[in-house]
């Protein structure tokens, strides 16, 4: 028996990052949200042991992101007091690898959907949510899937004020950039500007109206990941030139950088002339889902 989820992208469309804690700890603020474009997860029910992986990135995983997704199916097992012998996992590896999108987070958070799923358990929701902690500070948001105002660490969860869903373009110039290292870079750098949440407006009705709101936001890793990885910049300045680009700018630590547009046309024509300047990068015009749901969803209005 096979049973299959889709890991999407998840992308940062404001991160702002304070001074680290004692414990290690960066706290933020963040608006994710989710796209269409993604990976792919398959457990075996009987039939296939470990992790298989396919896809055009296969090549590329590391083995901490493929211990990421073992570690949320035998967390689950392990709670639901099952072996994880006769529970396989397939992972089609569609998303680059230390690219800003979560991709390991979202491909455990399926995991752990699909275990649920093939074993109908009753996990409890605190015992649900500890392990998802547990996995990673993404893990939380990937699990739920809608867009969300994280704070904290990444896992304290709040519905964002209303906006429409976004015609994007994801772009990754062919080059790494590990989280760890960019935020010892921004530890490195000047003083924190802070994790605090920008004012929001009741509601954004219109792409121009996202784009012009988060122009007054940042993402505070995406300096110290220029400094590090000179073609994230050189990215940004192409997509900025870019007249179909209402805002251009990085997801979590980078190397992916997105391009909001004002409709499907838009982003498919950018998407269509980055592919043929630049054959070396990642591009794919993609949807990003937005908030007309989340308070629905999550039962809150704010962070």
């Amino acid at each position: 028996m096979v049973f299959e989820r889709f890991a999407p992208a998840k992308v940062n469309l404001f991160l702002h990052v304070g001074s680290r804690k004692p414990d290690g700890y960066h706290p933020i603020c963040s608006l994710m949200v989710f796209a269409d474009v993604g990976d792919m997860v398959a457990l075996h029910k009987d039939g296939l042991t470990g992790l298989t992986v396919d896809g055009q990135f296969a090549a590329d995983l590391d083995d901490e992101t493929g211990n990421l997704v073992l570690r949320a199916r035998d967390a689950l097992l392990s709670v639901a007091g099952s072996a994880p012998v006769d529970f396989g996992l397939r992972l089609h590896k569609a998303l680059p690898i230390a690219a800003g999108l979560g991709g390991g987070s979202s491909d455990a958070a399926a995991a752990m959907h699909l275990v649920r799923t093939a074993l109908d358990a009753d996990i409890p929701e605190r015992v649900w949510n500890a392990i998802a902690l547990d996995l990673g500070a993404d893990v939380p948001a990937c699990l739920s899937g809608v867009a969300a105002i994280a704070t904290g660490r990444g896992e304290r969860l709040a519905s964002a004020p209303y906006f429409p869903d976004l015609d994007a373009v994801l772009t990754h110039p062919g080059v790494p950039s590990p989280t760890a290292e960019v935020y010892r870079a921004y530890d490195q750098a000047v003083a924190a500007a802070g994790a605090m949440a920008p004012i929001w407006p009741d509601r954004l009705t219109t792409p121009a109206e996202v784009a012009a709101f988060l122009t007054a936001c940042r993402n505070d890793l995406e300096p110290p990941a220029r400094r590090l990885q000179p073609a994230i910049g050189e990215l940004l300045d192409a997509l900025t030139s870019q007249p179909e680009t209402l805002l251009a700018r990085m997801s979590g630590s980078g190397a992916t950088c997105f391009s909001l547009c004002a409709d499907a046309a838009a982003a498919a024509a950018l998407a269509s002339r980055l592919a043929r300047a630049w054959p070396g990068w990642w591009v794919r015009p993609c949807k990003l889902a937005g908030a007309s749901n989340a308070a629905n969803a999550r039962g809150g209005t704010g962070p």
